[in-house]
């Protein structure tokens, strides 16, 4: 085999490979004698066959196989020889071939750039704290109770009105025939809850209890129901009784109905849940800081292939988004050429931090085990009830999918490593301040980091392995939900 480099710019490599023909000639020997074994020819003994038979009938399927499987191998050795590590799936292209004659192809390469991790002790984190107040607990069980909708009957007889409760039955029909779903008996309906078709409910405003409405309305054009979409509809409603909502007292009744023993119990879940609340706030304003900090720490080339495919993955999201009619207010006012530069710019920041945090996993041994990727496994599984096994089977079958578990995992284990070498004070904030947008809190509560961006430095280090390979999705500074 020969090999010659033709390219070697950045992280771009390319080779001329020739493979001797004779080296081919023996590949497609080889193949037809395990042909011969197998196979039965009328007028010849299994595994007698000669070879110009064998050649005449499976020659061309042969000679593709050998090719195929040729290019393969030597690609692999001559990446191996040059001790290249591929960031992506190198693109081979068969240049020349003919029968009896030498292969020839180009193959083209990107390489891992070379990484050297910052002293992680040099990075200055603050991590964000917050105390839980007896006012947060109370208002927390405030909005706790007000989820829960209790209503008890008028106490002066008067005519129904906006956000009152009335409980109606009631049968609608289109063409003067009944339609399926279109009745009820004790149905309690909020007027102005929009629960009906448009105009339903407010039809029944100014009702009496005992009174006899009859409710003309219109099915949408986009209703669910083929038969009914844009018909126009007759219900007739009888007016039962009319409630009006009470607030629900926070009390030990409401703590039974939500499944606990006791008001003490409540106060102290709800502590509990602020806590794991303000937890997870203060890690994700800690991360954030770290990432901006290492992106501005570290500046080395990264492969276009891999920027590429990130950018499809984004730029696929927000076309999905946009046919939703869901982008984000800034994003309708710009142009699809300002976009795709926004987009191109966080694609190259997630692959370089990505590519970064891989490597310093591998530097410093953290490794996802099986135990931990099950354990993921589960969680997603439990969010699809029903379908647990069909699910399960999916990820078990799917090894882009487990990967898909375990990128996040590895990557808030390379996260934890990092901040348990880093510098980290603490600062006292209020929860509006711990749950601000840090780009619009004032500028005592942003950390010195942010402040002043540290200058970048060029690392290298060392070819990395691409086994390691995570994108840090969790926070883009550029680009936030």
């Amino acid at each position: 085999m020969q090999v010659i480099e033709t390219k070697n710019e950045g992280l771009s490599r390319e080779f001329a490979i020739t493979i001797p023909a004779g080296d081919i000639e023996v590949r497609i020997l080889a193949k037809l004698a395990e042909i011969g074994q197998q196979v039965s020819i009328p007028g010849f003994r299994q595994g007698k066959v000669p070879t110009k038979i064998l050649r005449q009938r499976y020659g061309q399927a042969v000679l593709g196989d050998v090719i195929q499987d040729t290019v393969v191998e030597s690609s692999s050795k001559a990446i191996e020889d040059e001790s290249l590590t591929p960031a992506t799936q190198p693109k081979i292209d068969v240049t020349k071939f003919e029968d009896g004659e030498d292969l020839e192809y180009t193959m083209a390469v990107e390489i891992m750039p070379e990484i050297t991790p910052v002293d992680f002790k040099s990075i200055k984190l603050e991590k964000l704290m917050c105390d839980i107040s007896d006012e947060e607990i109370e208002k927390s069980m405030a909005n706790i109770a007000s989820e829960i909708v209790r209503s008890e009957p008028i106490k002066r007889a008067r005519k129904a009105r906006k956000d009152d409760i009335v409980v109606i039955d009631f049968v609608g029909s289109v063409d003067k025939e009944e339609f399926e779903g279109g009745k009820g008996e004790d149905f309690q309906l909020t007027l102005g809850s929009d629960r009906f078709i448009p105009g339903f409910e407010d039809q029944l405003i100014g009702a009496k209890p005992k009174d006899h409405v009859t409710v003309n309305v219109s099915f949408p054009d986009d209703y669910p129901a083929e038969n009914l979409k844009g018909k126009d509809a007759v219900f007739e409603v009888d007016i039962k009784e009319i409630r009006e909502r009470v607030d629900t007292p926070i009390d030990d009744e409401l703590a039974k109905s939500l499944g606990l023993e006791s008001l003490e119990q409540l106060k102290d879940g709800t502590r509990q849940q602020l806590e794991q609340n303000y937890n997870m706030f203060t890690r994700n304003r800690m991360k954030r800081d770290l990432l901006d900090q290492l992106d501005n720490a570290h500046e080395f080339e990264v492969p276009p292939g891999m920027v590429e495919t990130e950018n499809q993955v984004i730029w696929e999201q927000f076309e999905k988004a946009r046919n939703e009619d869901n982008l984000e207010k800034e994003d309708k006012e710009k142009s699809d050429d300002e976009l795709k530069d926004e987009y191109n710019k966080i694609a190259t920041r997630r692959v370089r931090l990505g590519l970064l945090l891989a490597e310093i996993g591998r530097i410093n041994n953290i490794e996802v085990s099986a135990e931990e990727v099950n354990q993921a496994m589960l969680q997603e599984v439990r969010k699809y009830p029903g379908q647990e096994r069909q699910v399960m089977e999916y990820f078990q079958q799917d090894q882009q999918a487990m990967a898909g578990l375990r990128a996040p995992i590895f990557e808030e284990k390379v996260v934890d490593f990092i901040i348990e070498i880093a510098e980290v004070s603490e600062r006292l904030v209020t929860p509006e301040q711990l749950m601000a947008d840090p780009d619009m809190i004032a500028e005592e509560v942003k950390t010195e980091a942010n402040k002043k961006p540290a200058k970048k430095k060029t690392a290298r280090k060392k070819k990395p392995e691409p086994k390691a390979k995570s994108k840090a999705k969790a926070d883009d500074k550029e680009k936030k939900n």
